[in-house]
């Protein structure tokens, strides 16, 4: 390309036991070039930049940046070399401001007040030019996923890095969010920035790259310039053959299994209440909840899973109201979650594959007697999901923080199909997966709703919404649009209510 390499990675090898995450790799990254980085769920990716950022010491292998031979294992090293991250998986800590999260590490905690005004400007700057959208006053554990994703991506930027990597940056954000963000990122580039762009969305990566790599089972399998491919052709390098999604067959709904009526929430530091939410959740239909990172999706999922009540309104499961609220009052009503953070709420990280496999339902007969849990009849259960759902991991055995994301989100599928629920609350199910993964878990929720099943989606990402639902609605600080059934409505059509302009626009019957 003419240009001068800024990072080179040379042969690198990264082992955890007996599996080769990576094996020689090998790339090199110019100036003013994006690289996208390609591969299934457990391909290597991130294990790949963890070495890079000095996160893990590879094996065997170096990491040069601008010339120099890096440290191994040391973060410091990386950042001083202008190498930035924005982590899949959060980095952030909870007990801390959004301010001092992006700032930490570059000036104290306990700055002067000039000080922190300078850094508030620079980092408000930052959010508008970026279109991330932040208080830099709000603690970190009150915010949403989405929320917590805008400043990992600042954090980052505000270093001014010269190489960044960006590790499914767009998981979380709108497609309008989306294209003011690649708008930035391709003005950063003309100015010298070089990134290295880890992306499951095959129409981002052909927008955003110059070349990509792919990588499989550990190793680089291809290399090639964007524009000499096509999305069709790097889904064939990436998974070894076309993955196909799941066709979406017209069904005629049955009676409603939950309904709420008028349901009101309170409002937690940013996150916003419902707003006199009705819904209806319907046997054998896919009801799609679209909306903008932290508009109430999080209260309406806490709802329907147990997690919280509702200061007015009411909610009625097969036609009744369920007295007490909670999470295992859901279980007992066959209300089956996926959460939106796998990690936070979905897994603990330190049980083993068969530990989180029987969470949800330790306590019945097949697994409990007398209070003792039954390890063999357990372990025979993950056994089975992991075969079934092709958990791909040494055994059950396995502690889960050890799984890819994927592998992960198969395993908490199983967990919940297994379970053969009658209304599944389906949270941000295929964020961060791979085009395999994702059409391999929309394949089972549309198995469930022609099962029989009510399946609420909750998605930040449109096209996943128009793709399975039989009726959506939009979600806009804590208020809820009326239905619309499949095809009725175009993107851009629903981005206006995404926007909140037609809630402004319609008056609502109650």
């Amino acid at each position: 390309m003419g240009k001068a390499a800024v990072l080179r990675l040379k042969d690198i090898t990264k082992k955890f036991g007996k599996l080769v995450a990576n094996d020689a790799v090998s790339l090199t990254l110019n100036q003013g070039e994006v690289i996208a980085l390609l591969g299934e769920n457990g391909a290597g990716k991130t294990t790949l930049m963890n070495v890079l950022f000095g996160q893990y010491m590879a094996d065997k292998g170096s990491v040069e940046v601008f010339g120099q031979t890096l440290a191994p294992g040391n973060p410091r090293a990386a950042l001083d070399a202008g190498v930035g991250m924005v982590h899949q998986h959060f980095t952030l800590a909870d007990n801390m401001t959004v301010q001092e999260n992006i700032t930490l590490g570059v000036q104290p905690l306990f700055s002067v007040r000039s000080d922190n005004a300078v850094a508030r400007d620079r980092i408000l700057e930052l959010a508008d030019r970026f279109q991330l959208k932040v208080n830099p006053n709000a603690r970190v554990g009150t915010l949403t996923v989405g929320e917590r994703q805008r400043v990992e991506i600042l954090k980052a930027l505000y270093r001014d890095v010269k190489i960044l990597i960006l590790d499914e940056p767009t998981a979380v954000l709108t497609p309008q969010e989306n294209e003011g963000l690649f708008a930035t990122l391709r003005k950063a580039v003309t100015n010298g920035l070089s990134i290295v762009f880890i992306s499951h969305k095959l129409h981002e990566v052909m927008a955003i790259s110059d070349r990509v790599v792919v990588l499989r089972h550990g190793k680089m399998v291809g290399e090639i310039a964007t524009e000499d491919t096509d999305p069709k052709a790097l889904s064939a390098m990436m998974m070894g053959a076309g993955s196909v999604a799941p066709k979406v067959s017209p069904v005629t709904p049955g009676p409603v299994l939950m309904h709420l009526d008028q349901v009101s929430t309170t409002t937690i530091g940013n996150a916003p209440g419902l707003k006199s939410v009705s819904l209806s959740l319907r046997a054998g239909q896919v009801t799609g909840l679209a909306g903008v990172s932290g508009n109430g999706q999080a209260a309406l999922a806490d709802v329907v899973g147990g997690m919280t009540t509702w200061v007015s309104g009411t909610l009625t499961v097969h036609g009744k109201p369920p007295g007490r609220w909670s999470p295992r009052d859901a279980i007992a009503q066959g209300i089956a979650r996926i959460p939106e953070d796998r990690h936070k709420t979905g897994t603990i990280a330190d049980f083993d594959l068969t530990e989180n496999a029987v969470l949800e339902c330790y306590n019945t007969s097949g697994f409990s007697r007398s209070g003792w849990l039954n390890w063999r009849n357990a372990r025979a259960y993950a056994d089975a999901i992991i075969k079934k759902y092709d958990v791909r991991c040494p055994g059950a055995d396995t502690r889960i923080r050890l799984l890819s994301g994927g592998n992960m989100q198969k395993l908490i599928l199983g967990r919940v199909l297994e379970a053969d629920p009658q209304i599944i609350l389906a949270n941000q199910p295929v964020r961060g997966l791979d085009i395999g993964a994702v059409n391999y878990v929309h394949s089972q929720l549309l198995a469930a709703r022609n099962a029989g099943a009510a399946v609420l989606l909750i998605s930040e990402d449109l096209d996943e919404i128009m793709a399975l639902s039989d009726v959506i609605h939009v979600i806009s600080e804590g208020r809820l649009s009326p239905g619309f059934a499949r095809g009725e409505m175009t993107p851009p059509e629903l981005g206006i209510w995404m926007a909140g302009q037609r809630f402004d626009e319609v008056a609502y019957a109650s």
